[in-house]
């Protein structure tokens, strides 16, 4: 949802698509040539973003499908977050989209407006695909205006991310209802008893900036433009900048140096917000062990979340509409699929998977409890509105705040610079 400095396009354990191994396997998975049909069988073409992991468990689950539809063939294709929209755009500004990719609240109001994303809600009407029987309020995070151009595949909610060795040894105790102010000072005694900054760049992620904004009153966005002014995003970087320099907040060049790998599992910050579904990221990276925690507030209550999801979305432009909501409907309820799926794209969606998948990991069993105290406390909301522009906006709000971070601009022209790439991005 999915991008936080969206780890996901940010730090992909071993970027997708480097692999002959998992290329082969797309491309057995996608037997049956170009689009169109041949003998009575129909090719669709489907993409996505991940990583190796994800492309493997994508196509177990789409040799079962083509087992079940044996006259509907898969052809396949992923690539990094950054590469997959780059590919993306280019095939949308010709024409030529995947029949059926992943998507994000993030691009739906972009592509909605180049008249690219396929109303579902027709398919669901003919009896292609069903919008019933999933967790509540996941579907609406795919409406726009009344179309319905995602089907939710994982739901996720931001999260903080704390490297529990260090906080012990910090003496510091994350808590449910814990202030900005009291998050801070815990930053500051991690860093003064351990040497290690308390977080890896906070300030940078939109993700969590809209989670504050609101916890305030406002949002990241309104319908169709920024829900905050240069006043309020002077504090914010401000706040962030002055906590880079003292040595609180892990220097954005380290985190740089770090990359693909995560600041936070290569020991160079003791917490990181993210999305919880990311967590099994730093298992893998990390030697240290990592655990969730709440998200401050500012009265000790209202967090801001909500649930957010990748979600699979058809283009208008496909020749089999049916076909492509048939396999969508197949990826979001077939209960194994979700037990081949578990968690990789957050919390599973339909409650036909939700129900088939029990977490037998620590990390996974970890990540559903967080959500589910999450939504017992009562604090999730309806996801702020995205609009149009807003996958170019998210990443310039991370570039510039790396660039104040690491300072190379002032933060006056740091947010005068970002609203004026902002306008230019809701009018293109």
């Amino acid at each position: 949802m999915g991008t936080s400095r969206n780890l996901e396009r940010r730090t992909i354990l071993k970027a997708a698509g480097a692999s002959a191994a998992v290329l082969g396997l797309a491309t057995t998975a996608g037997c049956g040539g170009e689009s169109g049909s041949g003998g009575g069988v129909v090719t669709i073409r489907y993409s996505w973003w991940g990583a190796e992991e994800r492309a493997k468990r994508i196509n177990r689950t789409i040799a079962l499908f083509e087992k079940k539809y044996p006259k509907i063939k898969v052809r396949t294709d992923f690539q990094t977050y950054a590469s997959f929209w780059e590919k993306f755009q280019t095939q949308a500004a010709g024409g030529n989209p995947p029949d059926v990719f992943q998507n994000a609240v993030t691009f739906l109001r972009k592509y909605d407006k180049r008249g690219i994303l396929l109303d579902l809600n027709s398919q669901a009407k003919a009896g292609n695909l069903s919008l019933d029987h999933f967790r509540d309020g996941v579907t609406k995070v795919g409406q726009v205006d009344g179309k319905q151009l995602g089907i939710p595949v994982g739901s996720n909610t931001m999260a903080l991310v704390v490297d529990e060795k260090v906080f012990r040894k910090a003496g510091v105790e994350p808590h449910v209802g814990w202030t900005w102010d009291d998050y801070f000072k815990a930053l500051k005694a991690i860093h003064d008893r351990t040497g290690t900054p308390g977080d890896t760049g906070y300030f940078t992620i939109m993700y969590l900036y809209d989670l504050y904004l609101r916890q305030n009153g406002k949002a990241f966005y309104t319908k169709d433009g920024l829900g905050f002014d240069r006043a309020d995003l002077t504090e914010w970087w401000t706040d962030g900048y002055n906590r880079v320099k003292a040595g609180i907040v892990t220097d954005p060049k380290v985190v740089q140096q770090d990359s693909p790998k995560s600041s936070l599992s290569a020991g160079h910050g003791a917490s990181e917000f993210t999305w919880d579904n990311f967590t099994v990221r730093y298992a893998a990276e990390g030697d240290s062990t990592y655990g969730l925690a709440p998200i401050p507030t500012t009265d000790g209550r209202q967090t801001g979340q909500y649930l957010a999801s990748l979600m699979l979305s058809a283009s208008s432009h496909t020749s089999h509409p049916k076909e492509a909501a048939q396999f969508i409907d197949f990826m979001a309820h077939d209960p194994e699929v979700g037990r081949i799926m578990g968690y990789d794209r957050g919390i599973l969606a339909s409650a036909e998977q939700y129900d088939a998948y029990r977490p037998t990991g620590p990390v996974d069993k970890e990540i559903a409890q967080y959500e589910v105290d999450t939504a017992k406390a009562g604090v999730l909301g309806t996801i702020t509105p995205h609009p149009s522009g807003a996958d170019t906006i998210e990443a310039s709000f991370l570039r510039i705040g790396g660039d104040l971070g690491q300072g190379k601009t002032k933060v006056s022209d740091a947010v005068k610079q970002f609203f004026t790439e902002s306008e230019a991005a809701f009018q293109a």
